[in-house]
């Protein structure tokens, strides 16, 4: 029998809506203890520079097996 972790990470995928985040997390078994939002940046090339700017917000939950 295969031993599950005690805690594991979900990340809402693009087009994935919240509750269908948390609903995949209670088919495997785990409840949400803690969300975070993470920024993500991009480089991009203006006049020859290299800035980084703001791209979108990433959630991840981390989980508890229950």
């Amino acid at each position: 029998m295969e031993k599950k972790p005690k805690k594991m990470k979900f990340e809402v995928q693009p087009g994935e809506s919240l509750s269908a985040c948390l609903d995949r997390m209670a088919s495997q078994g785990y409840t949400p203890v803690r969300r975070m939002e993470e920024p993500v940046f991009i480089e991009v090339k203006k006049n020859g520079k290299i800035t980084q700017e703001y791209h979108e917000q990433r959630i991840v939950f981390e989980g508890k097996l229950l």
